[in-house]
């Protein structure tokens, strides 16, 4: 009985859904297994950490140049996986506390902030439209072993509810809500080697609040693409890229020269350490930044199945 159940936790954690574990929720996210299926039922609890160095902001659209960053992310995420229509799908939640320093240039003056507190809250849902319906344990061993093609849609929703000054042009909360729907497609290449492809946008609702007049964003499209390797249940690596453009802004009438057409590249590792438990660590750095973006991230998220 003991050993059953040590193997149906490897097969849990062998199923894990990447969860998106950084301070700030934008288009340069790099997401690879995002829409891996699991068994129904599945319960994943994960903590944090991420810092990023360089040109990057807690709200990356501010009109901000000369950026240099130092921040610091911690994230609670809970996920679970259940059944909608007979298909596999996946509630995913997930708060940050941030905590950091920003120096820059607002129309050639110098200025420094610095922010601590609790950040934007997040939700996701999504669904595996072909190729993978409600799941048992069983049915999820059958799939790894004969891979097939994965279709799936997902919608995220960012709610303000981070802490935000509207007299302070650097925040850590958003001030508004903002969407994000995005289509993946996984494809298997072999029995260890699989290709993701998706593609979404993100939608931003108009901060009445910026000092004291409105700003407005405009959608952020982005396209991925990951090529994972396979290695044993739950150890994984994958190669990644994205491509993400749009985001101008127009504050208080007035549109910004802030267009993105920006790419960032990456590496994710995940490794299990016991049946129950995973650590993920990646990587990932700006490649094309016309308009912000030049960054570094490093992330290492502790990952528990609690099922």
């Amino acid at each position: 009985m003991r050993r059953a159940r040590t193997v149906e936790q490897i097969i849990r954690l062998a199923c894990l859904i990447t969860l998106v574990l950084s301070g700030s929720i934008s288009a340069q996210e790099l997401t690879p297994r995002a829409y891996w299926p699991a068994p129904k039922g599945t319960r994943v609890l994960v903590l944090g950490y991420s810092y990023q160095t360089g040109d990057v902001v807690t709200d990356l659209s501010l009109p901000i140049t000369g950026v240099d960053s130092t921040i610091h992310s911690g994230v609670v995420a809970y996920q679970q996986t259940f059944s909608v229509l007979g298909r596999t799908s996946n509630l995913q939640v997930q708060l940050p506390f941030v905590e950091g320093t920003t120096k820059g240039q607002v129309r050639d003056v110098a200025g420094r902030r610095d922010v601590s507190g609790i950040g934007d809250f997040a939700a996701t849902w999504s669904i595996n439209l072909v190729g993978a319906p409600t799941l048992t344990l069983a049915e999820f061993q059958e799939l790894r072993r004969n891979l097939r093609p994965i279709l799936a849609a997902s919608i995220r929703i960012v709610a303000p509810t981070g802490e935000y000054e509207s007299d302070r042009l650097i925040n850590i909360g958003t001030n508004r809500w903002a969407a994000r729907i995005r289509l993946g497609y996984m494809q298997p290449l072999s029995d260890k080697w699989l290709m993701e492809l998706s593609i979404g946008s993100w939608f931003f609702e108009d901060n009445d609040d910026f000092l004291d007049v409105t700003r407005e964003q405009e959608p952020i499209g982005a396209a991925d693409l990951s090529i994972v390797r396979r290695f044993r249940p739950g150890f994984w690596a994958s190669l990644d890229l994205n491509y993400y453009f749009g985001g101008r802004t127009t504050i208080d009438g007035i549109k910004g020269t802030d267009f993105q057409r920006n790419s960032r590249a990456g590496l994710t590792l995940v490794y299990p350490l016991k049946p129950r438990h995973a650590v993920k660590v990646a990587f990932s750095n700006g490649i094309v930044t016309e308009s912000g973006g030049d960054f570094q991230t490093i992330a290492i998220n502790y990952v528990y199945v609690m099922n």
